[in-house]
């Protein structure tokens, strides 16, 4: 088939590497190597026990019909019980809609906001799905270089140098992938009035919700309500595979994305909204505090044995579960470096390239997802990889 057979939009969108990577780490497993995943954001934890039998318990009953496009409305109050639970918050579940996954909600957010030509702003590096959401819409993503002096996140300064006629959004990601940046409340309050006045929106990314470790957790949602704001079952939850999320949006946009939901997705999974609610139970919350505390213990033994090899980290990770360190004492091609590194050690990270152009050849990520000990395990081979070369 020729390029002639396909659309443009499709062919302009750029590959998300760290698959490639992983699905070279996993060729290598079956050859009998031993590989350490440090490349994929996915935790290593199964589902919580008392999530996965919610599940078991909705096939049973035979849960396995259509609900609502914008999802069961027992699972949009409990999303707002969480709300008042954790931040004192209090949210109309209607303004809250379930999404399958938070892919389906920034895809939502997008066609909603966004016509063809119009842009929306993101952090350079950032998360590379985004940008190609905005591509497929025949909108533009803006990339905004940004450095540690604002925690790798936008600010209102940025926002407006390159705000113009055809911005109508900008996004923001706290914690971040691939920094594991909080965004500071205050700066989020700054470019949360900018947008508004400039009568924008902002999406606020918050899928790492609940993984924060030093800082106090908060919502966007604390600071105004003309915020789009996206969170997801998949990080802190565990229920990646399960593709359930959510978006609080303004009301004057329910209806709206209401429609826009029945065309594209009909309806979230059913059997992963009844399984949900019970991810939301106090009792289920104990368990995902636990792993959260040992997501910790990885951070404070990987990040400095990290520096001790070489690599510089110029902001702490405050959350989620990723360093994004310069390599620049080893390369300045951290892709081939990094597809070196897994075929000589077995070391699987993600490069630069897949969160944007700024710097990116001199950096990589690495995803704290495993156990400890294959941690420990993973840093030897990086020390003997880093001493062959």
């Amino acid at each position: 088939m020729t390029s002639r057979n396909q659309s443009r939009r499709s062919e302009a969108l750029s590959p998300f590497h760290v698959m490639d990577i992983l699905a070279q780490a996993k060729a290598l497993s079956q050859q009998g190597r031993a590989v350490y995943h440090m490349e994929v954001g996915e935790p290593d934890f199964a589902t919580a026990k008392p999530i996965v039998e919610a599940g078991i318990e909705a096939l049973r009953q035979h849960q396995t019909h259509y609900t609502p496009a914008l999802g069961l409305p027992e699972l949009r109050h409990a999303i707002a019980e969480y709300y008042d639970r954790k931040f004192s918050l209090v949210i109309d579940p209607k303004r809250i809609i379930v999404t399958p996954g938070a892919s389906g909600a920034l895809q939502l957010a997008m066609i909603c906001l966004l016509d063809a030509g119009d842009n929306v702003l993101l952090a350079d590096p950032g998360y590379p799905c985004n940008k190609n959401i905005a591509r497929v819409l025949a909108a533009e993503a803006v990339a905004i270089p940004v450095t540690a002096e604002n925690y790798y996140q936008l600010d209102a300064r940025s926002v407006a140098q390159h705000w113009n006629s055809r911005t109508r959004a900008a996004m923001v990601a706290t914690p971040s992938n691939p920094t594991g940046t909080v965004l500071p409340k205050a700066q989020l309050a700054a470019l949360l009035q900018f947008v508004e006045r400039k009568q924008g929106r902002l999406i606020v990314d918050e899928i790492y919700q609940g993984l924060v470790y030093e800082n106090d957790d908060y919502t966007a949602l604390e600071i105004s309500d003309e915020c789009f704001v996206i969170n997801s079952f998949s990080k802190y939850f565990g229920m990646t595979g399960w593709r359930i999320g959510w978006m609080v949006v303004p009301e004057f946009y329910v209806d709206t994305i209401d429609r826009i939901a029945q065309n594209i997705f009909l309806a979230p999974p059913t059997i992963s909204q009844h399984a949900a609610l019970t991810a939301l139970k106090k009792e289920t919350q104990v368990i995902l505090d636990a792993r959260r505390d040992e997501f910790k213990q990885r951070r404070d033994f990987l990040l400095p044995a990290l520096q001790q090899l070489g690599f510089d980290v110029a902001v702490k990770p405050q959350g989620a579960f990723y360093i994004y360190a310069s390599c620049e004492k080893f390369t300045d091609d951290s892709f081939n470096w990094v597809k070196k590194l897994l075929t000589e050690q077995g070391v699987a990270l993600t490069p630069g390239i897949d969160f944007g152009s700024h710097l990116a050849n001199k950096h990589c990520r690495f995803a704290y997802t495993q156990s400890l000990e294959k941690l420990q395990q993973a840093v030897d081979r990086i020390d003997a990889f880093i001493k062959n070369n």
